[in-house]
């Protein structure tokens, strides 16, 4: 789904930044608004979770997202994806990411492997009625998955930022490393169904055109405190512009 990507066009650039921000019990549920004939609908519902997950050799911390259309919508496209990324707790290193993607009679999956010593990747591709597509990849220093990716950004000390700082970043999504920037704009109060919240907002851009338009069209705002959950979201992509409002929160770490 196009919110997920906007939502991982964003992220860190400390590779070994700590992990003060996102405990193990968190859930954020957010309202995903697409631009339809110049009025805005609530389509979907985007759920952003955390746990624990144990392994034989280690705890690790499981991210999971998910994005879902609203019933009324199901009939016109129907969309059930699911992305999840298991890393390590202290500074959100990945070892294992899966998604699954339904949106409407379309499927595909993929799964990476990180060996954060060697940069080496392996993935696993897979599509309805097609056999199982196996590759390794080698990756940059400080390249991610798509949901570590978003988490990641949470980590990053905007307190000390001074406004206009440019920062890029590099996903590794369907096999190829993908580049992206933000920019850090200051600090902006905003309305949210939470209340009113202080926040860091950030201008994204991407290299990759069928992802995210323009250069002024995609913003993000991060509560400006121990948290820095993401809160309301603008994008514009080819086939038109959203929202992504926050609805409810639980489990915050601090």
């Amino acid at each position: 789904m196009r919110i997920i990507f906007f939502l991982a066009f964003l992220v860190t650039f400390f590779v070994n930044a700590q992990n003060n921000a996102i405990g193990n019990a968190e859930k954020l549920v957010f309202t995903a608004s697409y631009n339809m004939s110049g009025v805005l609908n609530n389509i979907a519902e985007v759920t952003m979770e955390t746990s624990e997950a144990k392994t034989s050799k280690a705890t690790l911390l499981r991210l999971k997202c998910t994005a879902s259309t609203y019933s009324k919508w199901d009939n016109f496209f129907k969309i059930r994806d699911l992305y999840e990324s298991y890393v390590n707790p202290s500074n959100l290193t990945p070892y294992l990411y899966k998604r699954d993607v339904n949106e409407g009679s379309y499927y595909k999956g993929m799964k990476y492997t990180f060996d954060p010593k060697t940069n080496k990747v392996k993935s696993v591709q897979n599509k309805r009625n097609k056999p199982d597509e196996n590759k390794d990849l080698t990756i940059h220093a400080g390249t991610k998955d798509i949901v570590s990716t978003i988490y990641s950004l949470r980590l990053i000390d905007f307190k000390n930022m001074a406004v206009g700082t440019k920062k890029t970043f590099t996903i590794l999504f369907d096999r190829e490393e993908m580049k992206g920037q933000f920019t850090y704009l200051g600090k902006e109060t905003i309305t949210t169904a939470i209340g009113k919240k202080e926040c860091y907002k950030l201008a994204i851009g991407s290299n990759q055109p069928e992802v995210l338009k323009g250069t002024n069209s995609n913003f993000l705002w991060l509560t400006a405190d121990a948290n820095k959950i993401p809160v309301y979201g603008k994008f514009k992509i080819p086939v038109g512009n959203g929202e992504l409002k926050i609805k409810s929160v639980a489990g915050l770490k601090n």
